[in-house]
């Protein structure tokens, strides 16, 4: 056996054996009065706009597909939900002190403003998740609007 072909087959041994450590997949159980969306009552349009373009990393809604199946791809998809549930979590939000709603608040829509978020990496393999302009100013106009937000 050539020093290429053991090369090669170490490789493909590492990448079998990674298949074996997957991520958690299945989303937590919670309080659905403590949901965002079934707190603000938010208009649909907007109700939609959230959930295709935000849920999946920052709620325990996240749908996961057939590549989340697949080491290493899978391990760095995981990480993203999981920071992203820590940063900002729609389904706890309920649970949030008044303060920190506010500040939550502020970081969404700025982070929507500029163009942050959702991620590019995510709008790519998910186009539905990309927001117009006009979609941006609503969606932030919206936000501004809630009890407690300043407007600018």
């Amino acid at each position: 056996m050539t020093l290429k072909t053991k090369i090669i087959a170490g490789l493909v041994a590492v990448l079998i054996i990674m298949q074996f450590f997957g991520i958690d997949k299945e989303n937590p159980s919670y309080d659905v009065n403590n949901d965002f969306i079934a707190m603000t009552n938010p208009p649909e349009e907007i109700a939609q706009m959230i959930k295709t373009s935000c849920y999946d990393c920052h709620s325990y809604h996240t749908e996961y597909p057939w590549y989340t199946s697949v080491a290493p791809l899978s391990w760095w998809i995981g990480d993203h939900i999981e920071e992203g549930r820590e940063h900002f979590n729609l389904s706890e939000w309920g649970t949030y002190s008044e303060k920190k709603a506010l500040h939550k608040l502020e970081e969404f829509y700025e982070e929507v403003e500029e163009g942050e978020m959702p991620l590019s990496s995510y709008t790519l393999i998910h186009g539905e998740a990309s927001l117009s302009d006009e979609q941006v100013e609503k969606l932030v106009a919206w936000v501004k609007s809630l009890p407690g937000e300043e407007q600018d």
